[in-house]
């Protein structure tokens, strides 16, 4: 019994970490863009949106990479779920507070800004048109975008985001300085915003488009902000996951299949220093993605 409460105990924990991270990932981000949008350009481009971004996530995962292991995004959390790194009865409880997140995420912006958006809009919320202020809070693809060119763009930028941060925490790869991981994955999505932005504004993450999404729908914005752009809306649902998926298989194939099995060391270690990087090592992976109660 005291064994099922632990474990409970430990999920809930997880359930919370995952939740505050996207919150502060989708406040962050969605706040630049707001800031952006809503000042008319006056006080944001397109670089203070990449960097709220990217700040959001960084510090996403310091807030709740030690608990959870700061996925923030299900398609992360898929792609841990296939190398087994993550367990598969986690995976909708993960995606859960993820979504939750996001959506309380993008309630705090408008709350934030209710007056702003109110003065903008003159009260009337809509998805396109010149006061457009749905894609403040979701994705919208441009006018050159086909569905097929849509989906593709999301998996190969998903796909990217998760075999990067595979790489950051894997304790046999070079890796990152301890402490350190979130900044490095923040700028792996500053280096996706900056070169794979174009087509659709990289979502990359479900949760992170689809949560907000939901709260415009029924915040004032419509079932409009799901029809638009022939419902482009499952694209930056579906895209990420397949992206996910194989960013995680390409890593695990191509770099961590090939890792030796005494980590590449040139030579033997005295018996406690390799106790305390092996420690080092699990506490690096736990840090970011391989917390799995037992």
């Amino acid at each position: 019994m005291k064994h099922h409460c632990a474990i409970k105990h430990g999920v809930f924990k997880e359930f919370l970490a995952e939740f505050l991270g996207t919150f502060v990932l989708v406040l962050f981000g969605c706040g630049s863009v707001a800031q952006t949008v809503l000042s008319r350009n006056t006080l944001g481009e397109p670089l203070t949106v990449h960097i709220g971004f990217s700040t959001g996530l960084m510090m996403g995962v310091y807030v709740s990479g030690g608990v959870s292991g700061g996925h923030l995004n299900p398609a992360v959390s898929l792609g841990m779920v296939i190398l087994g790194k993550l367990k598969i009865w986690k995976f909708p409880i993960y995606v859960t507070a993820q979504m939750l997140g996001a959506f309380v995420g993008a309630a705090a912006v408008f709350g934030l800004y209710y007056d702003a958006f109110m003065d903008f809009t003159s009260g009337i919320l809509s998805v396109t048109g010149i006061n457009a202020t749905g894609h403040i809070f979701a994705s919208y693809p441009g006018r050159h975008l086909t569905v097929l060119g849509g989906f593709v763009d999301q998996v190969v930028g998903t796909g990217m985001l998760v075999l990067c941060i595979l790489a950051i925490v894997d304790g046999r790869n070079i890796g990152a300085p301890k402490g350190v991981e979130p900044l490095a994955v923040g700028l792996i999505l500053l280096g996706i915003s900056v070169s794979m932005g174009l087509n659709c504004g990289y979502p990359l993450n479900p949760a992170r488009d689809l949560g907000p999404r939901l709260f415009t729908a029924v915040a004032g914005w419509g079932m409009e902000v799901f029809s638009t752009a022939d419902y482009w809306w499952w694209i930056p649902v579906a895209g990420p996951l397949v992206g996910g998926v194989a960013g995680a298989v390409i890593y695990f194939l191509l770099i961590e299949l090939h890792h030796s099995n005494h980590n590449d060391k040139p030579h033997e270690e005295p018996e406690e220093e390799e106790d305390e990087e092996e420690e080092e090592d699990s506490s690096l992976k736990d840090k970011y993605e391989m917390i799995n109660m037992s």
